[in-house]
């Protein structure tokens, strides 16, 4: 098998679980798709994907964290989370993927509310702080797939264009 194949290969997986990586809190997945794609434009010596390309492609991974981290915080803080409710919200994601895609979902919210309960012993607060913080990881969520998938889009446009 010839290096071309390999580097092809080793893309595709990259992709594959990149894109898996965009609703599983534990891969980088905006990072894992992006290095896809740079390893696909690599096995044919960058003759098709260039650099302009290439720095498209980096500015929209930046802009996917960005919407991430952005989409998180405003929708806590539009249900007035603080930052117990975050923090509650990223332990939540990590042990809630011990229970498969429920706990995933779950997770968020759960932890959200224990930590906004931390600080607030008022249930109703911290119950739309943690909708919030969901809401606003939903968000998140969806913004970096639409990102993934124009980056895919622009590579396969200028490459088969």
């Amino acid at each position: 098998m010839d290096q071309s194949m390999l580097l092809w290969i080793l893309a595709g997986a990259l992709i594959v679980a990149g894109f898996a990586g965009l609703v599983i809190p534990a891969l980088p997945g905006i990072v894992l798709v992006f290095a896809g794609l740079i390893i696909a434009a690599w096995a044919e010596n960058f003759v098709f994907v260039g650099p302009v390309t290439i720095a498209v492609l980096s500015v929209l991974t930046i802009v996917a964290y960005l919407a991430d981290f952005a989409a998180g915080a405003l929708g806590a803080k539009k249900f007035s989370a603080g930052g117990y409710a975050a923090g509650g919200a990223a332990i939540g994601a990590l042990g809630g993927m011990l229970f498969g895609i429920p706990g995933i979902i779950i997770g968020p919210f759960l932890g959200a509310v224990a930590g906004e309960l931390m600080v607030r012993r008022d249930l109703r607060a911290a119950g739309l702080a943690g909708l919030g913080t969901w809401i606003g990881l939903a968000v998140g969520a969806a913004v970096k797939v639409a990102i993934a998938f124009a980056m895919l889009g622009i590579f396969l446009l200028v490459r088969f264009l």
